[in-house]
């Protein structure tokens, strides 16, 4: 059985080989195939040509901030995240990122803009942490890597941002994908924690927005915020490249908890 050390070796084979891979080799789109481009036009305004939504899964777990999805999951958008998540384009993280630093750029300042938050600090774009055989498996960390793209997006377009990636698993955790939203809650709860010294980057003033590739039932999400309230930091929101289509459905209709947590605002966690 290969150890630690064999395993890191193979991580960084596979990054290299998936950075000279994106360099060289010609692409087709990742959303619907047409050739010799990474995302074509149609794809990209599928992606990111309209402004972000609030979405909301169902049920909403308690301690979910409000969260803003650039586009709905399906279709080439689905097909350009696994091309990025699993088949290491790294070429895509360029068009995810513009994608979620919209969705990033809404949750921070609670859907309306950063100035008017009067904020003192930068966004601090900070990704929900992926199990470290996952990183190692794929190659890269595709949500760290989109959440980077996010910040040079966000800084082009006047935003001071930085990546802040603060959290880490303090436990194993089961492959999400085939748990139900009850399942997914009870296996993430508590196992997310802040590295120390961590909660230094909010206590200046910095707008704490959480980042994703995808919220399917908000558990990853709900469970980052903990983590980040208990250190004493405050999340402003959190955003996502995509979100399951359901969780975009108009005036959704929210009962007990979940009603008053959303009343509260985008502070609420």
């Amino acid at each position: 059985m290969a150890g630690p050390g064999a395993r890191r070796d193979s991580g960084r084979v596979r990054r290299w080989w998936l950075e000279m891979a994106g360099l060289v080799l010609p692409a087709d789109c990742a959303g619907c195939g047409r050739a010799r481009t990474v995302l074509c036009g149609a794809c990209r305004a599928r992606l990111y040509g309209h402004a972000p939504c609030r979405v909301l899964p169902e049920p909403v777990p308690a301690g979910l901030p409000w969260v803003y999805a650039a586009a709905p999951y399906g279709g080439c958008v689905r097909s350009a995240l696994l091309a990025h998540k699993e088949r290491g384009a790294l070429g895509l993280a360029e068009p995810l990122g513009a994608a979620l630093a919209g969705a990033a750029g809404r949750a921070g300042a609670g859907g309306a803009g950063y100035a008017s938050r009067g904020a003192r600090g930068p966004f601090l774009l900070v990704p929900v942490p992926s199990a470290r055989r996952a990183v190692a498996g794929r190659g890269h960390d595709p949500v760290l890597r989109i959440a980077r793209a996010a910040t040079r997006a966000l800084r082009g377009g006047g935003v001071p941002a930085r990546v802040a990636p603060v959290l880490r698993l303090r436990r194993a955790v089961a492959d999400q994908s085939g748990l139900d939203a009850r399942g997914r809650l009870a296996n993430v709860a508590g196992a997310m924690g802040v590295v120390r010294g961590g909660e230094r980057l909010w206590r200046d003033g910095g707008v704490v927005v959480l980042v994703d590739d995808l919220m399917t039932t908000g558990a990853s999400l709900a469970e980052a915020a903990r983590a980040v309230g208990a250190v004493g930091g405050r999340v402003a929101g959190a955003a996502v490249v995509a979100a399951a289509s359901r969780a975009f459905e108009k005036e959704p209709e929210l009962t007990g908890k979940a009603r008053r947590s959303s009343e509260k605002g985008p502070d609420a966690t």
